[in-house]
């Protein structure tokens, strides 16, 4: 693989090692111009993610990277938690964090616009149902249609934060 490394490639070479580790996975990205960095974003079922877990999770990430080689050039890893404006990649964190506000940006235009701020209504089957904040329209959008999803940082998200903290 080179710079243009296929996620989708990384993402079946790391998953069963991230979930047999008893992590899921949130997100893999790859990307960077200079030194090229690939982020792995992990948590625990119940949503936890120490220090310790991602230094074990990197360890082994590591070691699967430098036996299998997958990326031609330099690069950079980086695992992480999801954190508090975490990425919203699979159906379960839509109905998760319903209720709670989110920007959605969509691979292709629905009503001349791919860009979507609003609450998260949960889901239906396939579909992420989200009541957007400028019109108070309710949209539902299939989840492959997804460009990338993400938590807005609010007062609400803070505290419910800071309740599963404790």
């Amino acid at each position: 693989m080179d710079i243009n490394t296929d996620t989708d490639q990384l993402n079946a070479l790391l998953e069963p090692i991230i979930t047999g580790m008893g992590f899921e996975l949130i997100r893999i990205s790859y990307g960077g111009a200079d030194r090229p960095v690939l982020q792995i974003m992990a948590e625990r079922p119940d949503g936890t993610m120490s220090i310790e877990d991602c230094t074990r999770l990197s360890r082994e990430i590591s070691t699967i990277m430098d036996v299998e080689d997958p990326i031609a050039s330099n690069f950079s890893l980086e695992v992480s938690s999801p954190g508090i404006d975490r990425p919203l990649t699979r159906l379960k964190d839509f109905d998760n964090y319903s209720g709670f506000e989110a920007k959605v940006v969509l691979k292709i235009a629905v009503d001349d616009r791919r860009r979507f701020r609003g609450t998260i209504l949960g889901t239906s089957g396939e579909n992420v149902l989200l009541r957007t904040t400028d019109t108070d329209e309710e949209f539902s959008f299939v989840l492959d249609d997804i460009q990338s999803a993400k938590l807005v940082i609010t007062d609400e998200l803070l505290k419910a934060s800071q309740k599963q903290k404790q």
